[in-house]
Formats: C-alpha cells, structure tokens, sequence
C-alpha cells in the first residue's frame, strides 16, 4: 500500500531519547528480575541509546544491524539467563532492532495523514501503546499458566527443569490425571450436563424478549430491560445469595433444576444483549410481507426473522454457555456436592488440596474459550456482511 505520507530520516535529538525510553523500560523488567529495578532501568536507557546511535551513525547496512544487535542480545541473554535468557535477549533484539530504525527512518508516520501535528502523532502512538500494555497486563496470567500445567513436579512454579527447556522438566501427568480421576470426570461431566440445558433455556427466553422488546408499542421496554440485564450488572456474591434464599424456599436448592434455572438467569442477558444489536437492522418490512403472503407468526419467525438474526442468536448461546460452564459462585449456593461442576472442583483443589490438575484444567477452558470467541466473531462478521455494515 502506498505511503499516506512522505518519510525522511529524523534527527539524533528525536529518536535517541525514544528509544532510551524503550530500553529503559526493557531494562526495568530484566533489573526487576535480577532484584535492581532502578539500576536495570538506567543501564536499559543508556545500552539501548548507545547502540541505537551505533547501528544508525556509525553502521550503514540496516539488515546487517538487525541481525548483529539479534545475535548481541541473544549472547548477552544466554550469559545471563541460559536458554530462556538467549530467547528472550534475541526477541529484545529484534524489537530494537525494528523499533531504532522505524524511528531513524520516520517509518512511523508513513500510514497516518499527512495533516496531524507532532502532538497529535504522539497522542497516536501513545494510545496503541497504552492498549498493547492493558492488554498484555491482561494476558499474561493466561500465559503463564499454560506453560506450568505441564510441569513435570507437583509446583505452582517453574522448575528449573523447565527454565533450562530440559524435556524431563515436562509432561502431561496433569492432564492424565484430569482424564482419569473420577472427582474431576464427574465434575466434567456436571458441567456439560448443566451449561447446554441452561444455554438453550437463556437462547429460548433471551431471543423471544428481545424480539418482543424491539418492538415500539410495548410499554415499560426501558425498565422491563433494566430487570432483564440486572444479572449481568448486579454483583454476583448477591445474585447467589438471593437465589438461595429463594430457592430454599420453594425446594430447589441442591437440585440439578436449580442450578439450570440459575445459569439459565445468568445467561439470558448476553442473549438479549446479542439479539437486540442484531435486530437494530433487521428489515421489518420482510416480517410484514410474510404475514400479508399468508404466513403465520411462528413460520415468520422461524422461515423470515430467524435466519437473519441467527448470528446474534448463536453468539449470544456461546457467551451463555461460556457464563455457564464457567460459573462457580452460585452454583456454590444453591447446588450440592451431586451437582459439583468443573469451576467448584477447580475451586474445592485450590482450598483443599493445592492440586496442579486445576492448571491443565483451565489450559482446557482457556483453549475452549479461545474457540468459542473465535466463532463469536466470525459470526458478528457474518452479521455485519448480512446487513450490509461491512463490505462482502
């Protein structure tokens, strides 16, 4: 694609201290490691400044400084930190590496236009920077976790087999006993029992209220909302707590019934959420063409409405069933030990006996949901192509 803007090569003045900054922030986590933040700090900023003024004043060959400053950090990891330390010096190296010369060569405004001030080009840097952080701060516990669950030890930590990539650091012991426990099967086996029957009970209510509340002439839709999406906003600990009470009452407590008609609560609200931003483009007109052809109100529904609104059908039945098989609060209150889910198992080895299964076990769900999330956005693409909001 071409150039929105004409690059040149920027000062000294300007792409130095950037990058100082870069590696003063890449030195704070490898001198937070090594137990002296603000010394790895000062060391990062003044490293990465010098090299940064070496491979782009004194070295002329921009591929052949990328791969030298690769090869560099990669020597300076391996001396400081063995395997993991050589991989991670030689990820450090390429970023730099990319990152002095995107800044040397003023790569960095050849896709914005041409018309945005220096500080506006700031606030547009800054704020990609700001969400890569967030989102890594929010990803790397999920990282961190998948790693462990195959730990060859009974630790919550990496060995230092592990840390030397040493096969016998490794295996699948986790997961073995995951398939093989019984606790852990009936759990599984709970909970795939309980999310589906609960999911289709969220999609069957969720979809039929937002139908009915996207309608104009019905009274109250604003407050008759608030009460539907309530479970979504009211925090969990109280929706739990009012259950059981209620459902104590009426026998439903410790029952398979009870704790499907829970997460049945707790799901219909992503339905009615998905549907209603679904039907924000449906064509009513299709509805009444049908009917004035001689279709009644359940074949319109299901021949005409259904299969346009069926993305946000689906998507909200992936978000319930996720909320479901998920859950672990309420189904603490209001189920028993005969109805002890994967999340409660999850939950009883942490308390009870510090079980490293639980870190295979939400590798599984990270994996599945991951899947899950996947098909949530293929299907909103879908979605937007059928209403026209995207190009095909």
């Amino acid at each position: 694609m071409a150039a929105l803007t004409p690059i040149s090569r920027t000062p000294v003045s300007f792409y130095l201290p950037v990058v100082a900054i870069a590696g003063g922030f890449a030195g704070l986590l490898v001198g937070t490691a090594q137990g002296s933040s603000m010394f790895g700090v000062f060391v990062g900023a003044v490293v990465m400044a010098v090299i940064a003024y070496l491979v782009t004043q004194v070295m002329s060959n921009e591929k052949v400084s990328r791969w030298g400053l690769i090869g560099l950090m990669l020597i300076a990891g391996f001396l400081f930190g063995g395997i993991p330390g050589a991989v991670i010096g030689a990820l450090f190296g390429w970023f730099f590496g990319w990152f002095t010369f995107w800044l040397f060569e003023g790569r960095y405004r050849a896709k914005i236009a041409p018309y945005l001030t220096p500080g506006q080009v700031l606030w547009h840097f800054t704020f990609r920077v700001i969400c890569g952080a967030i989102f890594v701060f929010l990803i790397t516990p999920i990282l961190v976790v998948m790693p462990l669950s195959f730990n060859a030890e009974d630790f919550f930590t990496f060995t230092p087999e592990m840390l030397r990539f040493d096969p016998a650091g490794y295996s699948l012991k986790h997961y073995q006993d995951f398939l093989t426990n019984s606790d852990w099967q009936n759990a599984l086996r709970n909970s795939l029992l309980i999310a589906p029957v609960a999911t289709f009970l969220s999609v069957s209510f969720g979809t039929l209220a937002a139908i009915g509340l996207s309608q104009p002439h019905v009274p109250f839709r604003r407050a008759i909302m608030a009460i539907l999406i309530s479970p979504m906003i009211v925090p969990l600990i109280i929706s739990a707590a009012g259950m059981y009470f209620f459902y104590s009452r009426i026998g439903l407590q410790g029952t398979y019934l009870g704790v499907v008609l829970a997460h049945a609560a707790l799901g219909i609200p992503f339905v009615i959420i998905t549907v209603t931003a679904t039907l924000v483009g449906f064509d009513r007109s299709l509805t009444r063409a049908a009917a004035n052809m001689g279709a009644n109100p359940v074949t319109t529904f299901f021949r005409v409405q259904m299969p346009l609104i069926l993305p946000g059908v689906i998507s909200g039945a992936l978000f319930a069933f996720i909320t479901s098989f998920d859950e672990v609060v309420v189904v603490l209150f209001v189920g028993s030990a005969g109805q002890k889910t994967l999340p409660w198992q999850m939950f009883t080895g942490l308390r009870e006996q510090i079980s490293p299964t639980i870190l295979a076990v939400a590798t599984i769900l990270v994996v599945v949901s991951i899947a899950l999330l996947t098909v949530v956005e293929l299907l909103r693409r879908r979605s937007e192509r059928l209403r026209g909001m995207s190009p095909g």
